[in-house]
């Protein structure tokens, strides 16, 4: 692709040389200097188009009623502007350049690394914009290990880009603070959908919907072989243990965020059994929605139940490869996971 200006201004000459005079393909070699504005900086663009206007004097020697001034003068004005063109597209690619890498730094707020371990837990992570070189979306996780136990947060703001993130952000910032002050995850989620609701308030969306999130929220005890899961209309988790895969419905529906105040703010924790051993798949909808060719969605329980013991970070690169394959490529939605094994109760802490 980089060459194909070369190869254009070659196989014009070429054909000018080799075809009677009145074909006139050299006319044609103003084109070269213009494709190479699209993907070349503006000094090879000149000296390309200084080429061209030396072919197009050379041919001219060799047959005299070509119209050279003409198409010399057509090559000039379009180098000068090729050129003109090729600066313009280089600060615009700076500017995209800086732009990204606001929105890596945004990201990193919502997306902090998180330990492999926290205690007895062992964890892994997993995101994946759709639109990848944005490499940014409104997809949330967080892990902090706290007074009550390993404390998870996983969720999605509806839409995408810098809106999304601001909002992601705010949630996940609010959980860092309410997951280590509240002895109750009803009262974390309370505190979530505060934080989001201020936010919208503070930064309206302009879209006809209202901007909100689904999100779930869990505990992990350090002395308890259970997980609490809160879940606010968020895809239900998938666990897999020695009986088989369980997949962890909620009793009943608690509201999502910023929806409380429409719908009630009444939250419901469920309890489900966690053993050592257990792997603990955590997810956001882009997973369960990835669409084949054919439309199908990918059979997320499916491909989980065919999956042998292995640790969380085998589990997300499987998973990673499969989601890719089965789309070929072309994710629609942002994905986010969370991978979590229960280990012995007496490991380490963080770290």
């Amino acid at each position: 692709m980089r060459l194909s200006p070369v190869i254009l201004t070659a196989v014009i000459a070429t054909l000018a040389y080799a075809t009677p005079p009145e074909m006139a393909f050299s006319r044609l070699l103003p084109a070269a200097p213009a494709l190479a504005a699209a993907m070349w900086p503006v000094l090879p663009t000149i000296l390309l188009g200084t080429v061209c206007l030396g072919l197009m004097i050379g041919l001219s020697l060799v047959f005299p009623d070509l119209g050279t001034w003409w198409t010399a003068a057509g090559i000039i004005a379009v180098t000068v502007a090729a050129a003109y063109g090729s600066h313009l597209r280089l600060q615009r690619e700076r500017t995209l350049f800086q732009v990204r890498l606001v929105a890596e730094a945004a990201q990193q707020v919502v997306l902090s690394p998180l330990p492999r371990r926290f205690r007895h837990v062992e964890i892994e992570s997993l995101y994946l914009a759709a639109a990848a070189e944005a490499r940014i979306g409104g997809d949330f996780y967080e892990v902090v290990d706290t007074p009550f136990g390993v404390r998870l947060l996983i969720g999605d703001v509806r839409g995408k880009g810098l809106p999304a993130v601001g909002s992601a952000a705010a949630i996940v910032n609010a959980f860092r603070e309410a997951a280590y002050g509240e002895r109750d995850l009803v009262d974390v989620a309370r505190r979530l959908d505060a934080s989001s609701t201020r936010y919208n308030a503070a930064f309206p969306s302009n879209e006809p919907m209202e901007r909100f999130a689904t999100a779930l929220l869990a505990e992990i005890p350090h002395d308890g072989r259970r997980i609490d899961i809160l879940n606010c209309g968020h895809p239900p988790p998938l666990l897999l243990g020695s009986g088989g895969l369980r997949v962890l419905e909620p009793a009943s529906p608690s509201p999502l965020l910023s929806l409380a105040a429409l719908i009630g703010d009444h939250y419901t924790v469920d309890t489900f059994a966690f053993s050592p051993g257990d792997l603990l798949l955590l997810y956001t909808d882009g997973i369960a929605e990835t669409r084949a060719r054919d439309g199908e969605f990918f059979p997320l329980t499916a491909w989980m139940r065919r999956q042998p013991p292995m640790p969380p970070r085998d589990l997300l690169t499987a998973l990673h490869h499969d989601l890719l394959r089965y789309s070929r490529g072309a994710l629609d939605d942002d994905i986010a996971a969370l991978a979590v094994r229960l280990g012995d109760p007496g490991g380490a802490r963080s770290g």
